[in-house]
């Protein structure tokens, strides 16, 4: 893990209070260019990790929230005169760490705004709207944060248990 995944796991020391950081056993990240057909490139990115990691079962729940996490960033927090062809370091990025019994997806992006899930009465049959309602619904925990020192932004966390306690 490099600087980025350090920077990111940071705050989740203090966010995910049974989880001991330095215990992560691995972890995997992907920068994801700002266009809408990076939540495919984000799905293939989490496939081929959790078949790696021997958690191929757990795509289904894990692919969505990443799928929600990363059109949220790409929706809300990129400036809406982003160039998706300018060449510099592209704005968001998906990092995926384990630890013996959970799993944590963090999309890491350019905005300081918080995400926020539409309140009150969801309306189900809206075609947005229903991201974080459906990452609250299929991770056992979520969360944001934003980033410290020299990186600006904020990352958007999901955290899945995945074996005994």
């Amino acid at each position: 893990m490099g600087t980025n995944g350090s920077t990111v796991l940071e705050p989740l020391r203090q966010g995910l209070p049974p989880i001991d950081p330095g215990a992560v056993s691995t972890s995997a990240s992907c920068a994801l260019p700002a266009r809408f057909e990076a939540v495919r490139g984000a799905r293939k990115f989490t496939s081929a990790t959790l078949d790696r990691w021997e958690l191929s079962e757990r795509f289904d729940d894990v692919a969505l929230v990443v799928s929600e996490l990363v059109t949220n960033a790409l929706r809300h927090a990129l400036p809406a005169d982003a160039d998706p062809d300018d060449g510099r370091q592209p704005p968001v990025r998906l990092h995926l760490m384990r630890w013996a019994s959970r799993l944590v997806c963090a999309v890491r992006d350019p905005s300081v705004e918080s995400p926020e899930a539409r309140g009150g009465e969801e309306d189900f049959a809206a075609e947005s709207g229903r991201g974080l309602f459906l990452v609250d619904s299929f991770s056992d925990s979520w969360g944001w944060h934003p980033l410290a020192g020299t990186l600006q932004g904020k990352v958007v966390w999901a955290l899945f248990r995945i074996g005994p306690e």
